[in-house]
């Protein structure tokens, strides 16, 4: 019984210790130069426009009107960016999506946040033009 109370209380004394090594770090500041919120922030640039005019062409292509094919697109491609954050350890955050019609041509804006476990990327507005003409 002693035996079986000394575990116990080890156990209790581990967890505790294990929570306190984990929280320690969280005041530390972020480093922005971290490679692979970089990486990321790159790839983002490189991939968001392209990828949210290829889905909104397929959707108005199957039916879709204009403003329905890019917001459905802008947020499909927002669900799978951080989707594909999650799987490289990073968060990417988009939020504020909004997309405005000038004759078919659309400003989609939106506010993205990139982090890590060590770095983070400060919020920041970022805009593409999209023609469906």
């Amino acid at each position: 019984m002693l035996l079986a109370t000394g575990i116990i209380l080890m156990l209790s004394l581990l967890a505790m210790a294990w929570f306190g090594v984990s929280v320690a770090s969280l005041g530390d500041p972020y480093d922005t130069s971290s490679g692979e919120v970089l990486e990321v922030t790159d790839s983002f640039t490189q991939v968001w426009q392209p990828t949210v005019e290829n889905r909104s062409s397929t959707l108005v292509a199957d039916g879709a009107d204009w403003q329905e094919a890019i917001d459905a697109a802008a947020n499909s491609t927002s669900a799978d960016l951080m989707r594909h954050g999650e799987h490289r350890g990073v968060e990417i955050i988009l939020s504020d999506i909004g997309a405005t019609n000038n004759s078919g041509i659309f400003t989609i804006t939106c506010e993205v946040g990139i982090a890590d476990r060590g770095a983070r990327l400060k919020t920041t507005s970022y805009s593409v033009v999209i023609d469906l003409t």
